[in-house]
């Protein structure tokens, strides 16, 4: 792939807020998509099936970015591990591990920015989290099985996600949960034309990517999940990621 863009000081920050921030300070704005907001939450709360989630789980947050799911995944499992190709994200999730929040600045307008800061959320153990950098298209051999697995935002960003989909049966432990997001922006830049999912005439997505999984996982529940990103106090991205749960056959 080009030059990583998730290693810049812009996106580190505006992933902090996206991540961290509060409703204000990603959203000053009455009329906006609220509902949008909170996605890092919202990828486990609204998709996670707690009841079947055995005692002593272990859960694996792929693409962890800036960690706040890890952390939200660490209420329902005794050890989580979050994993990011960005090694700018992975420092910033392990310094709000360690120390329990840190300060940033995201942009307003122009040259200015305002300041905030990152926490850990209240009630989470710091001991149950671990980061490090990986590849979802090379993840290591040892890294065991897990009860969770969560992929939020990753498919559509990996340069052949089916080699990462093919990995994930090997991840996931009869009977556990497999959480995925994604808004399938299937862009030249990070997926050749040829590795995308779908995306063709009579084609969609969502069904190849049932078609892909199915074999070795049954689609338990599925939803649409906006999520905003800020870059400015006057621009934003808002999307829909489509969130499903499978369950390990």
């Amino acid at each position: 792939m080009a030059d990583n863009i998730y290693e810049s000081e812009r996106l580190v920050r505006e992933y902090l807020l996206f991540h961290y921030g509060g409703a204000e300070d990603i959203l000053p704005h009455p009329s906006g998509p609220h509902d949008a907001l909170g996605f890092a939450v919202r990828c486990v709360d609204e998709l996670v099936d707690p009841s079947i989630i055995p005692p002593g789980a272990r859960a694996l947050d792929i693409g962890c970015a800036v960690g706040r799911s890890s952390f939200e995944l660490a209420r329902v499992c005794r050890e989580v591990v979050g994993l990011d190709y960005s090694a700018a994200f992975v420092a910033a999730a392990e310094r709000i591990r360690v120390e329990g929040g840190m300060d940033f600045t995201h942009a307003v307008e122009g040259d200015r920015v305002a300041a905030a800061v990152a926490r850990r959320p209240a009630g989470v153990e710091a001991s149950r989290v671990c980061f490090a950098t990986g590849d979802a298209m090379a993840l290591p051999g040892d890294l065991g099985t897990f009860d969770v697995v969560l992929a939020a935002n990753l498919l559509c960003r990996l340069p052949d996600p089916r080699v990462f989909l093919e990995r994930l049966p090997g991840l996931v432990k009869p009977g556990g949960q497999l959480l995925m997001t994604t808004p399938f922006t299937w862009l030249e830049e990070f997926t050749p034309r040829g590795n995308w999912i779908g995306a063709r005439e009579g084609a969609a997505s969502a069904d190849e990517l049932k078609r892909l999984l199915e074999p070795s996982f049954e689609l338990c529940f599925a939803k649409d999940l906006p999520f905003l990103i800020r870059e400015h106090a006057r621009k934003f991205q808002w999307s829909v990621a489509w969130g499903t749960r499978w369950m390990r056959k």
